[in-house]
Order: C-alpha cells, then structure tokens, then sequence
C-alpha cells in the first residue's frame, strides 16, 4: 500500500525509562528465543513508538509509518510458518510480542494484531494454498495492510445476526452490506469479510480495495485508540471473485476461531500497558516529595504500588499458563477468554491507580497514564465484551447457554 510520509512532530524530550518488572522471576520460565524477541520488541518501541506516540494521540492521527517498522521486525504473524513469511516463532513469543507493542500502545498492538490474528491467520488456516502464496508474503512484510470484517452496526455482540449477505454470480458473489469499528479500514488494501450465503451459510471472503462498490469511511470523533485508525466497511453490490473465497470453513466457527487468536494476544497486550503505567507510577512516587519525603514513603501509596504489583504477577503468570497450553494446540476458547477478561480489566485498574498516584500530573500527556486509560476503555469492550467474557466462562462451567 501507498503510505504517507512520516509527518514532522514535535519530539518529546522526555525519554522512555522503562524498567522490566518481573517480580515472580517468570523470565526463567521463557526461552531465549522468547527474551530475545521481547529485546528486540521492547528496543524498537522505546526508539521509534515511546517518542511519537503521545503526539500522535493527541492529534487523533494514526502513524502508518510505523507499519513497516512492524514488519521489519516480525510483528505480523510471528507464530506463522517461515514459509508463508511469518516467523515461525511458539505462542508464547507470539504473546510477548503483543505485549511489548502494548506498552508502547494499544493502537500499535492493534495494528499488529489485526494483521496478524484476524487478517494472515484465517487466510492461513483456512485459505487456498493460492491465496496463501498470494496474500501472505506481502502482509508478512507491510507491503500489503489488512482488516477484519464481522462486527456490524446493529450486530456485536451477536455475530450470528450478521445481514451482510452474498448472492451467486457466476463466477463471483455479489457482496451487499456494512461493517462497523474496523480497525485499519480506511487504510487497508483488502479486508477479510464475513457474509452469509443465499443459504444462511457464513463464509469467508478476501476483499480487495479496487472493487467498485466497496467504501472504507473513517470513524472520527474517538476518545480512546486515537493513534489507531478505525473506520466502517460499506458494500454495494461489491464483485467478489469466488477464487477469493476461503475455501475451508463454513459457518461462526471461522470468524470465532480467528477472534480467540487475537484475544490470546490481547492477554498478553494488556499486561504491557499494565506495566508502563505502574513503571511510570513507581518512578514518579520515588521522586515526587511532600511533606518533605518522597510519596512512596507513604502507607496509602505503598498500598496502591503493592497491590499493582501483585495484579500484574498475577497476569503474567496467566498468560504464561495460557501460552504454554497453546504450544500444545490445547488453550480453549474459554480459557482465552478468561485470560483477555482478566488481564485487560486488571490493566483498566492499574491505570487507573497510576493516575492517582501522578494527581494532576496524571491527567497530563507528560505521562503516558491517561492515554492508556483510554485505550483500555476500548480494549475491554473490542473482541468480546468484559461481560460477553463472563458469561462464556459461565457457560463453560455450568454448561447452560445463558445467551439464550
């Protein structure tokens, strides 16, 4: 895709002084592919994110430059085969990955893990072997961007009551509907879009940008995500090739399986915003004195940091489990959604007590608090709801469907 030149933005002075914060030792539990990985993640984002991104946000402007800085450094599909361009690495590298681009921001992890989970995976797992060498490669290296067509207007929650609808045409399907909140839309080359069929039946269709009828407007007007581009999927009589339709599933199983991708990397994602806040937090109540000592000294302060702390372990050591299941193909969905449940709300709340701790500063873009409270205000609802979340864990332990 045809990217914008990066734009001159004023630079933050301040540095990113992340420090890793691992106080159940987990890092003996990861490989050295695994650390060396998080190395390179974590480096990249500190040079090229941590400076950028607090100006970004505020102008409420995605930094497509940075796609290719993803690329570069294996962040779309890097628990996909070599061989299709991924990079062959375990889930758990896959995790971490997700994590360190969090830190940085959810808008860039979502960049990434739109591309990689909801874009090259289901092509991968359910494509031709054609559009597997067709459309993976050039995803893998940022030549080509992608989105993730389910979500409708009146249809979230409920991806079975989807109304966008295909007809047979020949040697095509003629593609009528929308799609809402899609993240990437209005910048994508194709889009991986879910319909149901004369039949009822949902499959899968890779769509690509050139095809008249299909408009990706953007969404304005954003609060959270706002470094991320976000738009609608529009369909008007839209010609679709029946050699871009996914041959190798049919019905909610393929949308849901690519969703239980990228919540997995959620899980882990929440966690590096978690642990910027608390980071920032720590340093901040070390160095800012009243009552003539620093407020770390003080038992309520203490008590916030203490219980961060013990939140974040809490969720490492969760996701930790979670990758270590998927290695073995055995994570569930409703164990992912316990994870992305869990680790996202304890970040909401560990920002949330950041921002205490910094007072006034904390409401500040000199601080990187409120831009992740934001952001985690639309993690916490995007790819299964907090309460959607519970109730799958209820309905996995009781086995009664309190969705209907």
């Amino acid at each position: 895709m045809e990217m914008k030149a990066e734009p001159k933005v004023k630079k933050r002075a301040k540095q990113d002084l992340f420090q890793h914060h691992d106080y159940y030792a987990v890092d003996e539990l990861l490989s050295e592919d695994q650390l060396l990985a998080r190395e390179a993640v974590r480096s990249w984002v500190k040079q090229e994110v941590s400076p950028i991104i607090e100006d970004y946000a505020e102008r409420a402007e995605c930094p497509t430059h940075l796609f290719q800085g993803l690329a570069e450094i294996g962040a779309f599909g890097p628990s996909l085969p070599a061989e299709y361009g991924g990079g062959g690495m375990d889930e758990i590298a896959y995790g971490i990955i997700m994590q360190e681009l969090e830190r940085g921001d959810s808008g860039v992890r979502s960049m990434a893990s739109v591309q990689g989970s909801l874009v090259m995976y289901p092509i991968y797992r359910f494509g031709s072997e054609e559009q597997k060498r067709k459309f993976l490669p050039k995803l893998a290296n940022g030549e080509l961007i992608g989105c993730f067509g389910l979500t409708e207007p009146n249809h979230g929650s409920n991806p079975a009551g989807m109304l966008t609808n295909i007809r047979d045409d020949g040697d095509a399907y003629i593609l009528n509907g929308s799609k809402m909140w899609i993240t990437n839309a209005p910048i994508a080359d194709l889009a991986v879009v879910w319909a149901k069929d004369e039949q009822g039946k949902i499959i899968g269709l890779i769509v690509e940008k050139d095809s008249p009828g299909f408009s990706a407007p953007v969404i304005h007007g954003k609060w959270s995500l706002r470094a991320s581009v976000t738009g609608e999927l529009v369909f008007e009589d839209v010609r679709v090739p029946k050699e871009n339709v996914l041959p190798n599933v049919v019905g909610l199983k393929g949308p849901l399986s690519c969703l239980s991708k990228a919540r997995y990397g959620i899980a882990w994602g929440a966690i590096g915003a978690a642990l910027d806040c608390y980071d920032a937090a720590l340093r901040y109540a070390k160095e800012r004195i009243q009552f003539g000592k620093p407020i770390a000294h003080f038992q309520l302060t203490q008590k916030k940091l203490a219980e961060m702390i013990t939140e974040i372990t809490k969720a490492q050591l969760l996701a930790w489990r979670l990758g270590s299941l998927a290695n073995k193909n055995a994570a569930t969905p409703a164990q992912i959604s316990m994870a992305k449940r869990n680790n996202v709300a304890m970040a909401l709340n560990v920002a949330r007590e950041a921002r205490q701790i910094h007072g006034g500063m904390g409401i500040t873009n000199e601080y990187p608090i409120m831009r992740h409270m934001m952001n985690l205000e639309t993690v916490i609802t995007y790819e299964g709801t907090h309460d959607i979340h519970l109730l799958i864990t209820g309905m996995d332990i009781t086995g009664l469907n309190a969705f209907s």
